[in-house]
């Protein structure tokens, strides 16, 4: 096996595992467990873990005060992103909020166009269009169960996302698993404090085999394994590359809801999702095509 054959693979599995966050969360809900309930245990038991390896690998946990206030405010855009997209899972299908979710590199691109004064040119423009035209079809599927309050909640969820991306990449220099264990503790501290706001967000026991199960399932799928894997993975073949491959985490959520939870596909929501992934696709090919058109100029 070539190196770059490993680093494929090691993106799909990344990206298979990631969207396997709608089967431990529909799981919980389904044995009574409340959105702040999973999302705390499933960020709370991965800070423990990378806890653990952080440790083993001897990584220092020292930091900066100034890294700890950006740190601090990651850990709470990462909380919001998390209650909103969970909460989402709620108001509609799982696959297709996964699915709207994988726009955030398009509010990526927006933000720094925004706040950066990069260039927006005509691939981006494309891409917010087809990323467009994909979510009105998913409203126009006969059999969508979509609400208007999901979408929102899923595009609050990619947002907040896309500014901790650029927050990361613009005013955070530091390695990655550090960044994580810190954004994860401060997201669930988030979550910790959150719960107490009303009586039906309290943080729930754990009480049975399941409920166990599916929480550890979480933090160690979608949440370890994954970020694991995709750090490696663009260590090996970039970070283009594993972002064309991330498209198997709306589509492995997709078929979770599917084949799982009999979630309805009409040909609508299928070229509604195909739209959203190629707009996305556009979006992290920009730099490759505009390299292209300038080659023929």
């Amino acid at each position: 096996m070539t190196l770059q054959t490993k680093g494929i693979i090691l993106a799909i599995v990344s990206a298979v595992c990631y969207g396997t966050n709608p089967l431990g969360a529909l799981m919980l809900y389904e044995d009574g467990l409340n959105v702040n309930s999973v999302i705390f245990y499933r960020f709370s038991f991965a800070v423990i873990a990378l806890l653990c390896f952080m440790l083993f690998r001897k990584i220092s946990f020292k930091i900066s005060f100034k890294d700890l206030s950006i740190l601090i405010f990651l850990g709470i855009l990462f909380g919001i992103s998390a209650l909103s997209l969970f909460n989402s899972f709620l108001h509609m299908d799982a696959g297709l909020a996964s699915t709207i979710l994988f726009t955030y590199p398009i509010f990526v691109a927006i933000i720094m166009a925004l706040f950066f004064k990069e260039k927006n040119s005509i691939i981006t423009i494309l891409s917010i269009i087809f990323a467009f035209l994909g979510v009105v079809l998913l409203y126009k599927g006969d059999d969508a169960n979509v609400s208007s309050f999901g979408v929102f909640l899923v595009f609050v969820s990619s947002l907040c996302y896309a500014v901790y991306i650029v927050i990361i990449n613009q005013y955070l220099k530091m390695e990655a698993l550090k960044v994580t264990f810190y954004s994860m503790l401060f997201c669930a501290i988030t979550i910790f404090i959150h719960s107490f706001f009303e009586e039906s967000s309290n943080i729930m026991p754990l009480i049975n085999f399941n409920m166990w199960f599916y929480t550890l399932f979480l933090a160690l799928i979608p949440t370890i394994i994954s970020l694991l894997f995709l750090i490696k993975s663009i260590q090996i073949i970039g970070s283009t590359t594993a972002s064309i491959l991330g498209a198997l985490e709306p589509l492995t959520a997709v078929m979770i809801g599917v084949l799982i939870f009999e979630e309805k596909l009409s040909l609508a929501l299928i070229i509604g999702i195909f739209l959203i992934l190629f707009g996305v696709s556009l979006i992290v090919l920009k730099n490759y095509f505009e390299r292209l058109l300038k080659i023929r100029d």
